[in-house]
């Protein structure tokens, strides 16, 4: 993606951000919508017109531009390498899945018994794995994309079929916003291959979500873990029932 491109797309989630429409940009600016969408659309826009729109939507313009000076092609998983240095410390994979989860320092430290150093020298790992981007004063930024998953059975896979699975499913499921479904169904490979893309798509929904959400207050938010599995399986008591 070329750096024109990235800033008219950084521009295009501060607008989205703000609730500005592109309604609401044209009354601004004095332009069609149509105008507006086309711009956008095209990718086609002149710097005094950046400027422009950042000044109406109360946008800073250094922002923008900076925000896509960061940007950069991002993956959407670890190697096998970064995984299994994840797992080979907790308290590194308690730091990733916090970052994953865009966790400040504070949110950290008052949430868990790590210090500020302990945390920055997790961190500064993070970085170093390729996990994240260590910013001045303790921020950061992830360099992996928000349709991020672990390696199929990978390391963090196993670590967490042995040590997370049964600790999930302890629960009752029945808490506000809780649910648990086991569904069988007997699928051709080509409807099987329609509820996956389905699944993909229900975790996109999920990061969005959690993009919007982190507007809030911390108060106003909780820890929810979205555990989904699709495979072709049979309970092995039901499986020596067969004829």
């Amino acid at each position: 993606m070329s750096s024109p491109d990235m800033v008219l797309d950084v521009l295009r989630a501060e607008l989205r951000a703000a609730g500005i429409t592109y309604k609401m940009l044209a009354d601004r600016i004095a332009m069609s919508e149509s105008s507006i969408k086309r711009m956008f659309g095209q990718k086609d826009m002149t710097l005094s017109r950046l400027a422009q729109i950042c000044q109406a939507a109360g946008i800073a313009l250094e922002d923008v531009l900076r925000r896509a000076a960061d940007a950069r092609p991002q993956t959407d998983t670890l190697t096998l390498t970064q995984e299994t240095s994840l797992i080979a410390k907790p308290h590194l994979l308690l730091m990733a899945i916090c970052c994953l989860g865009h966790w400040s320092l504070e949110q950290i430290t008052e949430t868990y018994r790590l210090t500020e150093p302990e945390c920055i020298g997790l961190m500064a790992e993070l970085d170093r794995l390729g996990l994240i981007e260590l910013k001045p004063l303790n921020r950061y930024s992830l360099r992996v994309s928000n349709a991020f998953r672990w390696l199929p059975d990978g390391p963090v896979q196993r670590y967490f079929r042995e040590h997370v699975v049964g600790d999930y499913f302890d629960g009752r499921f029945d808490g506000p916003g809780e649910a648990l479904m086991c569904l069988p169904a007997r699928l051709s490979l080509a409807s099987a291959g329609e509820l996956t893309e389905k699944i993909h798509q229900l975790a996109g929904e999920l990061a969005r979500l959690h993009r919007n959400d982190r507007r809030l207050a911390p108060n106003d938010r909780d820890g929810f873990t979205l555990l989904v599995g699709f495979r072709s399986w049979e309970f092995s008591a039901f499986t020596a029932l067969r004829r």
